[in-house]
C-alpha cells in the first residue's frame, strides 16, 4: 500500500466526530432519538458535507417509503381482524406463558425470512405479534425486539436478505460462482439456535417492560375498572337449554329473557362456535350454552327447563375479535332525557346491548330498559365497533372511553387478507422494488375500505421515519468525505501483516461496524464487496469465504435501530430507545460474531 496516507482529510475528520457524538447522544438517551437525526441532518447540510438534495434524500428514501408502507398495511390488517386471528393462532401454539411466547415469535420471524424478504416477513407478522401482546397482557416491548431479532437471523440462512443478494451478484461479476440457495444454511441455522436460545435465557432479561403508547394500556386498565365498578362479573351467568326445555325453538325476543328470567343474552355457544351479541331474531336451541348478564330467578329457570352453571363465566368472554364495551353517558341536552332504552328502541336501532345503568352511585343490572333515562346517568355497552361508532355520531350520548384494540371493519377482513398476500407474493417474486410494492399494498388497502385516510395517517409511527430519514445523509457523508474509504485502507494495510482468522475477525468487524452506523443493508456489502475480493486476491484467500464473512456481518445488525429497518419498524410500537438496542443487542451480536467465525473455520476453510 505504497503512498498510503495515515491522515484523514478535513471532511473526514469533521464525517467522524458527527457520527461519534451522534452515536453517543443516541445510546446517552438525553435526547429524543428523531431529534438527534434532525439536528445531524441539519449540521452536515450547513457544514456543505452533503448537499441540499442529499441532506433531504431520505425523506423519499426507497427505507422511509417501505416503512411507512408497512405501516398503512398493517394498521389495515389490524383494523379488518387478520392480526387477531393470527395473533389467536400463535397465542393457541404458545399459550400466555412468556417464555413460550418469545420462542414462537422469534422462530416464526426466522422461518419465515427465510423464505420472504425480511421486511415482507415482518409486514406478516408485525400486527399480528401486536395482537398477541394485547391477547396475553404482556407488553410488547417483551415481544417486538425479538421478533425482529428472529426475522435478521432467520435472513443469515437464506440468499433473499439484500446484502446477500448483492454479494452473490459481486462474486459473479468477478467471474467467481455466486451463492447457492442453500450456501447460506450451515452457518445460518447455528445463528437462528444462537439467537433463539440467547433471547430465551439471556435476552428476556435485558427487555423493557413498557406500553409505549400509554393508550392502550390504559384502556385496558380502565376496561377492568368498568367491570368492576359496574359489578359486570357478579352479574354474568351461563345458562345451559337441555332437550326438553320450554325456552328451545324460541327466538330471543319471543321467549322474553328480559322479562321471565330476568337477564340478557348477550352470547351463545352453539356447536363449539360462540355466537357474539346475538339479535333478538335468533332462535334458541337444544344444546345452547347461553351467556347472559342479570339476576336470573332460579325458580323461573326451573319452570322452563334451563339449567344454571355452577362455574361462572370470566368477564373476558364479553370482549372477543368482533365485540368490546364502551362506558357513554346521556348529553345534558339529550333529547332522550326522560325516555326508556326501550322506547327509543336502543338494542334495535344500534345492535348493542347495554350491560348495566349507573345511577346515583351503583350499578343497575335488571329492569333498568323501562327506566326513564336521566342526565348523569352511565350506560355500559357491548357490541361491535362499527356500531359502537355510529352510536359516537349521536349528539344524545357522549363517549367516555373507546378501544384502541377494536376491529373497525371486520367485513373486510378476506378483502384485507388478499391485499396482504398479493403484496407478499408480488415482493417476493421481485418484479417490482419492494417499497413500490408495499406502497401500492398501502394504497389499496385506502381504496378498498379496509381503513380510511385518518386511520392511514395515524398508523405511521412518525419518530422512526424522521429517525432513519435524518440519518440517511450521514451514511452518504462517510462516503463522500473518504471515511469509508479511509477505514477500508487501514483494513488493506493490515491485511498483508496478520493472519487470516485475524484478517477475516477485522473484516467481519468492520463490516458490522458500518452497518450500524450507515444503515448498512446495502450501502455496506456495496462498499466492502470489491474490497474483500482485493483482500481474497491479495492474500490467497478464497473469495467465496471472505465475501460470505461480508455478508453475514451485514446481518449484525442488532445493536442500532438504524442498523436494519426491522427494527426501525417495531422502535415505536416496542416503546425501544437506542439503549434498549444496545443493552439487548450488542451482547448477542458479540455472541453470534464468534458462532460466524466457528462456522467460517469448520465450513469455509478458514
Amino acid at each position: 500500500m505504497t503512498g498510503y496516507n495515515i491522515f484523514m482529510s478535513t471532511q473526514a475528520l469533521i464525517t467522524l466526530v458527527i457520527t461519534i457524538v451522534s452515536t453517543i447522544l443516541l445510546a446517552g438517551g438525553w435526547l429524543r432519538p428523531d431529534l438527534v437525526a434532525l439536528l445531524t441532518l441539519g449540521i452536515l447540510g450547513v457544514s456543505r458535507l452533503v448537499s441540499p438534495d442529499q441532506a433531504l434524500a431520505g425523506f423519499s428514501g426507497s427505507a422511509v417509503i417501505t416503512i411507512l408502507a408497512i405501516s398503512v398495511i398493517a394498521a389495515g390488517l389490524h383494523q379488518t381482524g387478520i392480526s387477531y386471528s393470527l395473533g389467536q393462532l400463535m397465542k393457541k401454539l404458545a399459550g400466555s406463558n412468556e417464555n413460550r411466547l418469545i420462542l414462537v415469535v422469534m422462530l416464526s420471524g426466522a422461518i419465515l425470512s427465510m423464505v420472504m424478504n425480511n421486511i415482507a416477513a415482518m409486514s406478516v407478522l408485525l400486527p399480528a405479534a401486536m395482537s398477541l401482546s394485547r391477547l396475553t397482557r404482556i407488553p410488547p416491548s417483551r415481544m417486538l425486539m425479538p421478533l425482529a431479532f428472529g426475522v435478521i437471523a432467520g435472513g443469515m440462512a437464506t440468499l433473499f436478505t439484500t446484502s446477500n443478494i448483492i454479494t452473490s451478484s459481486a462474486l459473479k461479476d468477478a467471474g467467481f460462482s455466486p451463492f447457492g440457495l442453500l450456501d447460506f444454511l450451515p452457518i445460518g441455522v447455528p445463528v437462528i439456535l444462537i439467537a433463539v436460545l440467547f433471547m430465551r435465557f439471556i435476552g428476556k432479561r435485558l427487555l423493557p417492560e413498557r406500553f409505549p403508547a400509554g393508550k392502550v394500556e390504559h384502556f385496558h386498565q380502565k376496561r377492568e375498572e368498568l367491570m368492576n365498578v359496574y359489578h359486570i362479573n357478579s352479574s354474568l351467568w351461563e345458562v345451559a337449554v337441555p332437550h326438553g326445555s320450554g325456552m328451545a325453538g324460541l327466538s330471543i325476543r319471543d321467549g322474553a329473557w328480559r322479562t321471565r328470567i330476568r337477564v340478557n343474552v348477550i352470547g351463545i355457544t352453539r356447536n363449539g362456535s360462540f355466537i357474539s351479541s346475538p339479535t333478538p331474531d335468533v332462535i334458541i336451541r337444544e344444546g345452547d350454552i347461553l351467556l347472559t348478564q342479570g339476576e336470573p330467578a332460579l325458580p323461573v329457570l326451573e319452570y322452563y327447563g334451563l339449567k344454571l352453571l355452577e362455574e361462572k363465566p370470566i368477564t373476558g368472554e364479553l370482549i372477543n375479535g368482533e365485540s368490546t364495551i364502551a362506558e357513554i353517558a346521556l348529553a345534558p341536552h339529550s333529547n332522550i332525557v326522560g325516555k326508556t332504552l326501550r322506547e327509543i328502541h336502543f338494542r334495535e336501532k344500534y345492535n348493542l346491548t347495554v350491560l348495566a345503568l349507573w345511577r346515583a352511585g351503583k350499578p343497575i343490572h335488571i329492569g333498568f330498559a323501562g327506566k326513564p333515562l336521566r342526565v348523569g346517568d352511565g350506560l355500559l355497552v357491548r357490541g361491535s365497533t362499527k356500531n359502537l361508532r355510529i352510536l359516537n355520531q349521536e349528539h344524545d350520548f357522549i363517549f367516555l372511553e373507546e378501544d384502541p384494540d377494536a376491529i373497525v371493519h371486520p367485513k373486510k377482513a378476506r378483502l384485507a387478507g388478499l391485499i396482504g398476500l398479493a403484496t407478499l407474493f408480488v415482493g417476493i417474486a421481485g418484479w417490482y422494488p419492494i417499497a413500490l410494492v408495499a406502497l401500492c399494498g398501502a394504497a389499496a388497502m385506502i381504496l378498498t375500505g379496509c381503513l380510511n385516510m385518518d386511520e392511514a395517517y395515524a398508523s405511521i409511527d412518525w419518530k422512526a421515519i424522521f429517525l432513519i430519514a435524518g440519518l440517511w445523509p450521514l451514511s452518504t457523508a462517510i462516503n463522500s468525505s473518504g471515511l469509508s474509504s479511509q477505514l477500508i485502507q487501514s483494513l488493506l494495510l493490515f491485511s498483508s501483516k496478520v493472519e487470516p482468522i485475524i484478517l477475516v475477525s477485522a473484516l467481519l468487524f468492520v463490516t458490522m461496524l458500518l452497518t450500524n452506523i450507515m444503515a448498512g443493508q446495502a450501502a455496506a456489502p456495496i462498499i466492502l464487496a470489491p474490497i474483500g475480493l482485493a483482500i481474497a486476491k491479495s492474500t490467497g484467500l478464497d473469495a467465496r469465504m471472505v465475501l460470505m464473512t461480508i455478508a453475514l456481518g451485514c446481518s449484525l445488525a442488532f445493536p442500532t435501530p438504524i442498523g436494519h429497518p426491522v427494527n426501525i419498524i417495531v422502535m415505536g410500537s416496542g416503546g425501544y430507545s437506542y439503549k434498549d438496542y444496545m443493552k439487548v443487542g450488542l451482547p448477542l451480536t458479540v455472541c453470534l460474531f464468534f458462532v460466524i467465525l466457528f462456522g467460517l473455520h469448520l465450513f469455509w476453510g478458514l
